[in-house]
């Protein structure tokens, strides 16, 4: 039997008054929210899934908050990495205010990344909000996803459906770009994701300088007979004095190799003097926690006895290389090796060479001669210019403070989606800003889950299993 021709039913003039009723009320008893869309920068060819995303645009509109009784009952959860939050809403959103004033900005936002067998799909995603797309909960100051679009709830009164259920799951960072302009909305990702630390040098910077003295009877070098092992610290060197002379000084290098600490080389500080090739020093390594250790002085004459630093420099945060100018006629060359500490240089001898007649020149390396300028601006990329990695600037602050130069203030740079590993002494560079620094040294932080305790676990693990003093599953 046929509807009643003398009711509607459902007429366009009762459909408008439903929608601006539904309207009115959602203006009296919502809450402003922001709708960020969510642009595909890089699309999987085969899985057809986001590989990187962007959200730099957001749109205020009014919304329902449907969760009368707080977040959706147990949605905290215990994991073994701690508490996880897995909060939802549910928001209610006028399907006329999306279809207006939302959807003509978004329509086609993706298609240039999809194939024409996708395009209307696309198309008919911009008519409704899609999942994957972030919402701005203001009240909490927390950004959301929406994980399912109901829009078909109230199921067509008057013929018609007048609203979008957004169901929504607390967001969790996956190296997304977010870069809205809006500060509330940037600073709740400012430290998710992946957090790399650079420490930034000022521009100010000197050359080390060293210089030579030569001697006859020093000991040239030190050869490692045994390497020893269990050294859990540098052990003290030892080298007896001359029958009249100076006595030779040297430092041990540990090294770790398959979980064995042991010597890695001993180089001379001192090479001394007054000694004989027919009746060399003894070697006497002791503490450090080792045993095994062993090793042979060699005697030459005319060798590199001490290298002394005129100036340490400042400013290398990269080690310098160094060389020893060689013998005129036979002989061998002295060699070094430099140690770095907060940009300061010093050298220590590992062969002080012989067949010298006069002292040679000591040739380093010269520190950067980069000069800090700029300010780095948020999200913009940032290039390592020796390891040619890639980052996105989060924040970028200049130190101040007592104690602190006004001159040339240090400054921390905190980057995220990192596409390698950084290099301490290169120089980074803004894409936008231009800015250009030194990195002085930089440190990895993960902020990837708010409420992980794994620093805490492994603390208290190491309580219960102590490797430093013993191995209980036995020695190599």
């Amino acid at each position: 039997m046929a509807l009643n021709p003398f009711f509607l039913q459902g007429s366009s003039s009762e459909q408008f008054l439903m929608q601006d009723l539904i309207n009115e009320q959602l203006k009296i008893y919502g809450i402003d929210v922001y709708y960020l869309p969510r642009k595909i920068l890089n699309l999987d060819d085969v899985l057809r899934e986001a590989k990187t995303s962007k959200f730099n645009d957001s749109f205020l509109i009014e919304a329902y908050l449907d969760n009368y009784e707080g977040y959706t009952p147990g949605s905290d959860i215990m994991s073994k990495f701690g508490l996880r939050l897995k909060n939802e809403i549910n928001l209610i959103i006028s399907k006329e205010r999306f279809e207006d004033f939302i959807g003509p900005f978004i329509s086609g936002l993706n298609q240039g990344l999809v194939d024409e067998t996708l395009t209307g799909f696309e198309t008919l995603l911009a008519k409704r909000p899609s999942e994957g797309d972030l919402i701005f909960f203001p009240l909490g100051e927390r950004l959301f996803e929406i994980k399912r679009v109901e829009f078909e709830k109230p199921f067509y009164q008057l013929g018609k459906n007048y609203v979008f259920e957004l169901q929504c799951e607390l967001y969790e960072y996956e190296n997304e770009v977010i870069d809205t302009s809006i500060d509330v909305v940037d600073k709740t990702v400012e430290d998710e994701g992946y957090i790399t630390t650079l420490n930034l040098s000022p521009s100010s910077y000197t050359n080390a300088e060293a210089t030579a003295s030569i001697g006859d009877g020093i000991v040239s070098r030190i050869i490692l007979n045994d390497d020893g092992y269990a050294y859990t610290s540098e052990p003290t060197v030892t080298i007896s004095a001359p029958t009249s002379g100076v006595t030779a000084t040297a430092v041990a290098i540990t090294t770790s190799v398959g979980s064995v600490n042991s010597l890695e080389s001993i180089v001379i500080t001192n090479a001394g003097s007054g000694y004989t090739a027919t009746n060399p020093p003894t070697i006497n390594i002791s503490g450090g926690g080792g045993v095994g250790a062993a090793a042979t002085a060699v005697v030459s004459d005319s060798g590199v006895r001490l290298l002394t630093m005129n100036e340490q420099g400042s400013g290398y945060y990269l080690t310098p290389s160094v060389t020893i100018d060689g013998p005129v006629g036979l002989g061998e060359t002295a060699t070094a090796r430099t140690i770095l500490n907060d940009g300061k240089v010093t050298l220590q001898i590992v062969n002080a060479g012989f067949g010298y007649t006069e002292a040679p020149s000591v040739n380093i390396s010269a520190a950067s001669t980069v000069s800090a300028a700029g300010t780095f601006l948020y999200n913009e990329t940032v290039t390592g210019s020796l390891s040619g990695t890639t980052a996105v600037v989060r924040s970028y602050e200049v130190l101040r403070g007592p104690g602190i130069s006004t001159i040339n203030p240090p400054r921390t740079l905190r980057v995220a989606i990192n596409s390698g590993q950084f290099s301490a002494g290169e120089t980074i560079t803004g894409s936008e800003s231009s800015a250009v620094y030194i990195l002085k040294s930089y440190d990895n932080n993960s902020y990837e889950e708010s409420y992980d305790e794994n620093e805490e676990f492994e603390i208290e693990a190491d309580s219960i299993l102590d490797f430093t003093e013993k191995n209980p599953f036995g020695e190599y």
